[in-house]
């Protein structure tokens, strides 16, 4: 099968509703295929999805009407290589051809081919007036709403910025499980097979290869897939062997894992999801890295106060608007709204204050979230610590590669200033006794 097939029918799944890394990890399980092919459809299946709204803008700019899916996504993907990708583009456009002429018939490839030719005449000239005139949202495809919540936060000298950190490729990164690997014998393994350490933030590694989650180490659970912010939100929750600890909103048990190394595997931590399916997955993360103190129960995390039990540490990783993972999941910036913030922003706080009940006094909680809104983030908590006084927020660990910005509250957004890792808010909650 062509590649470029393959990522016509990807971006047809995700127009239809589907998540793009699923669709994308699960046709790669049926293609025998190399890596380097793997590498092309996933840069053009992202490239097109990040960069939706300008490939439609260009489309409709220089065709009448495309009533033809196919036709429609393989104008996206050979515009996207023309514009972004450093490309033969004569090639591109012969390619083009070539396809819909196989397809279609030798009428519909002559529009395809003249169609490519004139946008690749103009290219610099659209580009440069999108830019002149400041219309990030085409140019960067971006949503008006979004563009103006971003504008709000960062203001109008950092806009541009904030816009292009959001289309960045991601790295892959993959944290060590210290209860069965150590730094040293994982820095061996990548130099024996030629992997480049792009970042290491403590015990996460970005690094330039996808084919690690290949390996046998990965299988037997001696390294997992995690970004140092997912990371970081965990380990700042201080928790120490023989404490009872909540993970909120647990699945796919990443940071459970972490608090699980971090307790040497003695104690006992109750780790909630709401879906049955992700316990599932829970328990079998949690086998393969060989943690036993992890008990998953399935339970509505507003609810969580109805329990009966007091904890030591909770960590309340709420559900979020995952605009701080935009790079690795793209398709969130059209299927997402400003109704949609302001109903999470709901959601999180009255998850928050649940998990808040059962924290023991003196007790400590992490409040994270995957996203940059300060709807969900700042404003959030300056709710609730309006209510419930007996808070406050302590000091957080931030390792000095970590790019990022304090709120007044003394959250921490690791934001468009961080090059590598995934956007991501944490802020540490101390509970007193009540006043």
């Amino acid at each position: 099968m062509n590649v470029k097939q393959v990522a016509i029918n990807l971006i047809s799944q995700v127009d239809k509703g589907a998540y793009s890394n699923i669709a994308l990890n699960e046709i790669f399980k049926t293609l025998d295929i190399n890596s380097k092919e793997k590498a092309f459809i996933t840069e053009i299946f992202y490239g097109v999805l990040r960069n939706k709204k300008f490939l439609d803008y260009i489309i409709e700019r220089y065709t009448k009407e495309i009533k033809k899916e196919w036709i429609r996504n393989l104008l996206r993907i050979s515009i996207y290589q023309i514009t972004f990708m450093d490309s033969d583009n004569k090639g591109v456009v012969w390619e083009a051809t070539e396809l819909t002429k196989k397809k279609y018939g030798m009428t519909i490839s002559k529009f395809i081919n003249g169609t490519l030719r004139n946008y690749l005449r103009n290219k610099d000239t659209e580009l440069k007036r999108l830019d002149d005139e400041k219309n990030y949202e085409v140019l960067y495809s971006i949503p008006k709403w979004f563009y103006d919540i971003l504008e709000k936060q960062y203001g109008d000298n950092n806009l541009k910025q904030a816009i292009t950190s959001l289309k960045k490729i991601p790295y892959l990164s993959v944290r060590i499980n210290k209860l069965k690997y150590n730094e040293k014998e994982f820095e061996e393994f990548l130099e024996k097979n030629n992997i480049q350490i792009i970042k290491k933030v403590d015990t996460v590694y970005y690094i330039n290869s996808g084919l690690i989650i290949n390996s046998e180490e990965f299988k037997i659970g001696k390294i997992i897939a995690q970004d140092a912010s997912s990371y970081l939100a965990a380990k700042n929750l201080g928790v120490l062997s023989n404490e009872l600890v909540l993970d909120i909103c647990a699945a796919p048990g990443g940071k459970t894992a972490v608090l699980a190394e971090q307790m040497e595997n003695k104690g006992e931590i109750i780790a909630i999801d709401i879906h049955q399916h992700k316990i599932k997955l829970i328990e079998t993360n949690m086998k393969k890295l060989g943690i036993d103190i992890v008990k998953a129960i399935v339970m509505d995390a507003r609810n969580v106060n109805k329990q009966g039990r007091k904890f030591d540490k909770i960590l309340v990783d709420v559900p979020c608007s995952g605009y701080g993972v935009i790079r690795k999941k793209p398709e969130i910036l059209y299927s997402k709204n400003r109704e949609n913030i302001e109903e999470l922003a709901k959601l999180q706080l009255e998850i928050l204050n649940s998990a808040a009940d059962i924290l023991k006094d003196g007790g400590e909680l992490i409040y994270s979230t995957c996203t940059i809104t300060d709807k969900e983030n700042t404003d959030n908590i300056e709710k609730f610590l309006k209510e419930r006084k007996e808070f406050k927020v302590e000091k957080l660990y931030i390792p000095e590669n970590v790019s990022g910005d304090y709120d007044k509250l003394g959250g921490f957004c690791i934001n468009y200033k961080e090059e590598i890792m995934d956007n991501f808010y944490i802020i540490k909650l101390k509970k007193g006794e009540k006043c």
